[in-house]
């Protein structure tokens, strides 16, 4: 269940109140007259089936209620209910499938940021990468890849391709290409400043690196991998499942990749380079194209689902439908 609190002007308050009263999957609605000081105007809450929330997001903007008052929505771990249970056994659709499209594209909106934490997490796991394919250890190679922050711009261009919004496009390319940019030539002077002090050599760079010589071979395979990793991590952030963006994120050689473009373009080992810069864009294009791809899905899947679960003919909502 979603927990909806909502500010709202007096005057608007009976159009909202009926908004809520006829979505199917509602419950536990309360309106406090006058209680919001800042804007001012009524407080309306209630409790709301996932599979029933966008929609009614949908029709709360359509009243202008983000311009007016406010719009508050949040995930609740725990609702101990019998009218919860109905509200959720009549909201067409299945909670696990339902896409909260406006809290995706805020999700990503925040992710996607070109800002200096966003900047200083990538170039930092760049650098611990750049680590690990000298000293070819795979342990670091997999916690440079935890702390890489660079699926949120992937996943930002997937939702802003399917809700066809060009800025929120524009905003993640920046991050993503300027973010991966930056920390580049961070590890390239990383590399440097690491050779003058005698910590890596031209020769490590040459050497046979069993463990993490596959990143500058890129293969079929690798964007097969990052193609299943972006499906996977797009059904976590859909799915309120965040917990999964770690594999995904140990499970694709971004990072690692970029990591040893800049360690092999500082040693002028351009060969390297290019091989490490085609396997950075092997994954950052499968996980996009994934990402892309099972949104579009997921949008028909539950149009559909919708679509053939209709409510109950005696529940309030009824008529709304899907």
């Amino acid at each position: 269940m979603l927990h909806l609190r909502l500010i709202v002007p007096a005057d608007t308050t009976d159009a909202v109140v009926s908004v809520l009263e006829s979505t199917v999957g509602t419950a536990h609605l309360v309106v406090l007259p006058g209680a919001a000081r800042s804007p001012a105007g009524d407080v309306v809450m209630c409790d709301v089936a996932r599979e029933a929330g966008d929609e009614l997001i949908r029709d709360l903007r359509d009243l202008g209620l983000e311009k007016s008052g406010s719009i508050t929505m949040e995930n609740m771990e725990l609702t101990l209910s019998d009218h919860a249970d109905r509200a959720e056994e009549e909201a067409p659709g299945d909670s696990a499938d339902a896409v909260l499209w406006e809290e995706l594209t805020e999700a990503t909106h925040e992710e996607s940021t070109f800002s200096v934490t966003y900047v200083s997490f990538l170039a930092l796991a760049t650098m611990l990468a750049a680590c690990g394919v000298m000293l070819d250890n795979a342990v670091l190679i997999v916690g440079a890849m935890a702390v890489g922050p660079e699926f949120g711009p992937l996943a930002g261009i997937s939702t802003a391709v399917v809700q066809r919004a060009p800025r929120l496009v524009a905003r993640s390319l920046w991050a993503l290409v300027g973010g991966f940019a930056l920390a580049m030539v961070a590890t390239a002077g990383f590399a440097w400043l690491m050779d003058a002090f005698g910590l890596f050599s031209h020769d490590m760079i040459d050497k046979a690196r069993p463990n993490t010589g596959f990143i500058w071979h890129p293969d079929w395979m690798s964007f097969v991998v990052a193609f299943l990793a972006g499906i996977a991590g797009t059904l976590s952030l859909t799915s309120a499942k965040s917990g999964a963006l770690i594999g995904v994120a140990i499970s694709v050689t971004t990072v690692p990749a970029a990591a040893n473009a800049a360690v092999a373009f500082s040693y002028s080992d351009y060969r390297q380079t290019v091989g490490s810069g085609q396997q950075l864009l092997a994954n950052l294009g499968g996980i996009i194209l994934a990402g892309t791809l099972t949104l579009l899905l997921q949008k028909v899947l539950w149009r559909r689902a919708r679509r053939t679960r209709r409510p109950p003919a005696s529940t309030p909502g009824a008529s709304v439908g899907g």
